[in-house]
């Protein structure tokens, strides 16, 4: 991407929007608190803490959401900063609401790393966009999520493995607003229910398939072993046959 940015660089807003990245890191310097960076909390090279609602790098101008934005960007940042210690033991999430002339719009981020052993770490991105059309007192919500997850390992004998990958899936969903924190409750219960999707989808398709694909082609057991007990099951054989 960086490469594709240098060649067409008047593409840049263009594909940064429409292109999913790895989530990066950031530090709110007047809250001390970490935030996630990404497309949608960007103004040229600066980006905006959900937490102090200010750029880092400082810069003037700067695009901030409306009040009725701010204000639900505030309750959800709470909301899933909840969310992501219950389901990740860790981590961080960042919310971002923006509103136009007739739409309101969220992106929640999430981002796990971990590092257990020195030779083993793995990194879970999951990027929740969503598109929501009031109409009275009901909502509809237009869901897309992107999780990209990656795992590499390296354990001596059994040599290197770097699994990685993404997914993404789009869901739409009617609720009803019983008051202005009803958007909070809808996106958090269509935001859980599709991560549980993506899980188990992950778990029980992609590493599932991966696992059965490794067994069948590597064997632990060695090739000395392998052609002893060959030679002694056509042993075996040989004299069954002699007995018939």
């Amino acid at each position: 991407m960086a490469r594709l940015l240098e060649l067409v660089p008047e593409l840049t807003d263009e594909l940064l929007s429409s292109v999913d990245q790895p989530l990066k890191i950031g530090t709110d310097t007047k809250t001390g608190m970490e935030f996630l960076i990404c497309d949608y909390n960007r103004d040229g090279d600066s980006f905006r803490s959900p937490w102090s609602n200010q750029y880092f790098p400082d810069i003037e101008d700067g695009t901030y959401p409306s009040e009725r934005a701010r204000k639900l960007e505030i309750v959800a940042n709470e909301a899933f900063k909840t969310y992501t210690k219950l389901y990740y033991d860790g981590g961080i999430s960042s919310v971002y609401f923006w509103e136009g002339e007739n739409s309101l719009a969220c992106a929640i981020l999430i981002k796990k790393v971990e590092s257990g052993a020195s030779n083993s770490k793995g990194a879970w991105d999951s990027i929740h966009v969503i598109d929501i059309d009031v109409r009275g007192r009901q909502a509809t919500y237009r869901l897309t999520t992107t999780v990209m997850l990656y795992t590499v390992s390296n354990h001596g004998n059994v040599g290197q493995m770097n699994l990685s990958g993404s997914l993404t899936r789009q869901e739409e969903r009617d609720c009803t607003l019983e008051d202005s924190n009803s958007h909070i409750v809808n996106i958090g219960r269509m935001v859980e229910d599709m991560e549980f999707k993506l899980r188990n989808s992950i778990q029980e398709v992609y590493f599932g398939k991966t696992k059965d694909i490794v067994n069948d082609l590597r064997s632990m057991t060695s090739l000395s072993d392998l052609q002893r007990k060959k030679a002694i099951h056509g042993e075996i054989f040989s004299q069954l046959m002699g007995r018939h």
